[in-house]
């Protein structure tokens, strides 16, 4: 009887391979100390200061937002503390030309990008000015439906790619998005079409309340960009530095034609997912939340600048008194802003010059004068 050949392939240790390949890049560590000199983007001292001041800004700009949601004075609204290098880091890498494709809570990617804080306050609202984009500022409005803003970050970066122009469109979504079927369609698209994309999953460890190790059987998410063929990376979401550099090298690869990036930014929500009635004690230790507080990326950055004698408490306090006068102001705005009516949402839907269908119109003349009474 001939001997049995020994199997000729093996798939789990193909599996294995893979997924050991990605480590997660850090350049500044808990303490605040650069442990990667060789990633250390050597950004300037003038700009070193900006990042913070924006992530200092925007930690008040969520407490703030959390303090007007339950006052009623917003409306849906998903806390962002904590993710302040995953969001503003990445974002720090972009350039004004580069389109934002944000999923909802990120709403801060989009404030530094131009949208006026006013129109923020309003989306939150539902009101339909806030979904009206300044010329020039190259934004989308918050994306509600989870990973839909992958499909559309890969047409907006096939509509660059065919215009020839250097810039590349960026989207955003959590762990929970990456189970989505639009991720993987919208990264297989950018990545077959080598277009300028940059599909960035902040992975904060709980999609709701699904904890990641249940939201998939891949080690990383980064993985999962090697099915589609696009360079992928696993990030420490926590570390401004290391975001920064990550989304930089993405982006000069996307301008240059070498395609889409995958990044994963491994971070953490403090807060519930949203204020919609979430409550993260439910499904998260206290220990858990005390552990991921240790990694807090503005203590990290704060460590780090201090020891460079370019921050201190004096500028962070600037930096918060600035940010509530300029949040009160713009709350103050939203309120002055006119009531949304139902004839405003029908009159904004048609050209005044097109003729409008008979249905709409009977609605039209039923509610301008209901409205006038």
């Amino acid at each position: 009887m001939a001997t049995k050949n020994a199997k000729s392939f093996d798939p789990v240790k193909t599996l294995e391979t893979i997924e050991n390949q990605f480590e997660l890049f850090q350049v500044l560590n808990e303490k605040g100390e650069i442990v990667n000199k060789e990633a250390d983007p050597n950004l300037s001292d003038d700009e070193l200061v900006e990042l913070m001041s924006r992530m200092v800004y925007t930690r008040i700009l969520d407490q703030r937002s959390i303090s007007l949601n339950r006052q009623g004075r917003l409306g849906f609204y998903a806390p962002t503390a904590g993710q302040e290098a995953s969001q503003l880091a990445s974002h720090f890498a972009l350039e004004k030309e580069d389109f934002i494709l944000p999923g909802y809570r990120d709403v801060p990617q989009i404030v530094w990008h131009g949208l006026p804080l006013t129109k923020a306050f309003l989306f939150s609202r539902g009101h339909f000015v806030g979904n009206q984009i300044p010329e020039g500022v190259n934004v989308f409005p918050p994306q509600i439906i989870i990973g839909a803003q992958f499909i559309q970050a890969a047409g907006v970066a096939l509509g660059l790619q065919k215009r020839g122009e250097k810039a590349v469109a960026v989207t955003y979504t959590g762990d929970g998005g990456s189970s989505q079927g639009d991720f993987y369609e919208g990264i297989n698209f950018a990545g077959a079409f080598r277009s300028p994309a940059i599909f960035i999953v902040q992975n904060n460890q709980f999609a709701i309340s699904t904890p990641r190790e249940l939201q998939t059987a891949a080690k990383t998410i980064a993985q999962k960009g090697i099915a589609a063929g696009i360079p992928s990376i696993l990030v420490d979401g926590m570390d401004p530095l290391a975001v920064y550099v990550a989304t930089k090298d993405a982006r000069e690869r996307a301008v240059n034609g070498e395609g889409p990036t995958l990044i994963e930014t491994l971070c953490y929500r403090y807060g519930p997912h949203t204020m919609a009635g979430d409550d993260p004690t439910r499904y998260r230790t206290s220990d858990t939340d005390s552990e991921w507080e240790k990694k807090d990326p503005l203590v990290r950055f704060r460590a780090y600048l201090e020891g460079k004698k370019l921050w201190n408490e004096e500028k962070e306090n600037e930096v918060i008194e600035r940010a509530k006068e300029e949040i009160k102001q713009a709350i103050k705005e939203a309120d002055a802003t006119p009531k949304q009516k139902v004839s405003d949402l029908i009159n904004i839907m048609y050209d005044p010059k097109s003729e409008m269908p008979f249905n709409l119109k009977e609605q039209l003349d039923f509610y301008t004068e209901k409205e006038s009474k």
